[in-house]
């Protein structure tokens, strides 16, 4: 009776871990000074009818251009940021919808984005594939995706430690995932001229910090 009191007891510790601490650790990490500046390589090319995936607490809306993006509909499931999200629109004086919804099956009207963008978020959608596939519905033809992601390190060992480290990582991240091929993800999604950059920013490891930064067309 006393290992199972205990087996539960660690249960619902590493519950509360995962539903509680490990989404503040998450976003504040996405919200640091390495993150901003690797976000302000794409988000400011973003232009017209915006949809974002994963906007969160909305780090990327002081980036978007005001003159070039017309409004933002921010994709996110989780409706604990909603509030910063809101709050940083209103600073930036971009027109921002707010929908708690899966990137997966939004209930968005096919072909209403002129970008797309993306930013630390390709990681930890459940089902990658179906997402870039709703990307794919949602922008109008010839609308551009644009990414700053992380993930699968171009170095083959690099790349097996992210594997082996991955089921370990992902519960203590909120989900996300180290080792995502996110260039092959999106070429398979069906994407034209992607055009990306793979790189590790310098100071960081290789293992959680190799990006992938770029764009392709619907």
């Amino acid at each position: 009776m006393a290992d199972r009191n205990a087996d539960t007891q660690s249960e619902r510790r590493r519950g509360f871990f995962e539903r509680v601490i490990a989404p503040k650790l998450v976003a504040r990490a996405c919200g640091c000074g390495l993150c901003t500046r690797q976000r302000q390589r794409v988000v400011p090319d973003a232009s017209g009818c915006v949809v974002e995936f994963g906007i969160g607490a909305g780090y990327n809306l002081p980036l978007y251009d005001r003159d070039r993006v017309t409004d933002v509909i921010g994709v996110e499931p989780d409706p604990s940021g909603n509030a910063q999200a809101e709050a940083r629109a209103q600073e930036a004086d971009i027109p921002l919808q707010m929908r708690n919804e899966s990137a997966e099956a939004t209930g968005l009207e096919t072909g209403v984005a002129d970008t797309l963008v993306t930013t630390y978020t390709l990681c930890t959608i459940p089902d990658l594939a179906a997402a870039l596939g709703e990307a794919q519905r949602l922008l109008k033809p010839g609308g551009r995706l644009l990414f700053c992601e992380h993930g699968r390190a171009e170095d083959p060992r690099t790349a097996r430690w992210q594997d082996r480290v991955n089921p370990w990582w992902r519960p203590l991240a909120g989900g996300c995932n180290l080792n995502r091929d996110i260039s092959g993800a999106i070429a398979s999604a069906g994407f034209s001229d992607l055009t990306f950059e793979r790189y590790v920013p310098r100071g960081t490891p290789a293992i959680v910090a190799t990006h992938y930064v770029g764009a392709a067309t619907r």
